[in-house]
């Protein structure tokens, strides 16, 4: 058997790197934790953090293709953020100018949540434990 232990990082290509940075650190909350610029790539990778956790690795490309997001395609679905106050953290992104979609209730366990987008519409989720 496979021992897998837990996930180590997800990995984000952006199309604009300086918008994704700010919206990930700024918005978000994660640390920068590190920054390198690849020159023979002509690419950023940024190392980020959520409370001190190294979390995402976050990758500018020249010209990446397209996320197809909608209607929803096979392959990873969405990053989910858990909080502990949905309305706080949904007031927040819209402060910052984030459109969130009507909260729902998960049908099995009660709890509510809703989905946003990233600059490049990477869909996230917020999930209130």
């Amino acid at each position: 058997m496979l021992a897998l232990r837990q996930v180590h990082h997800i990995a984000v290509i952006c199309s604009d790197y300086a918008a994704s940075k700010h919206f990930y650190c700024d918005i978000l909350g994660f640390t920068l934790l590190a920054e390198f610029y690849r020159e023979e790539r002509d690419s950023w990778k940024a190392d980020l953090a959520l409370n001190g956790q190294y979390t995402i690795e976050l990758f500018s490309f020249p010209s990446p293709p397209a996320r197809i997001s909608c209607p929803e395609a096979c392959g990873l679905r969405h990053l989910a953020f858990s909080v502990e106050d949905i309305e706080a953290s949904i007031a927040h992104l819209q402060e910052a100018g984030v459109t969130c979609e009507p909260l729902r209730v998960d049908p099995y366990t009660q709890s509510r949540f809703t989905f946003f987008s990233d600059p490049d519409g990477l869909p996230l989720e917020l999930y209130e434990l």
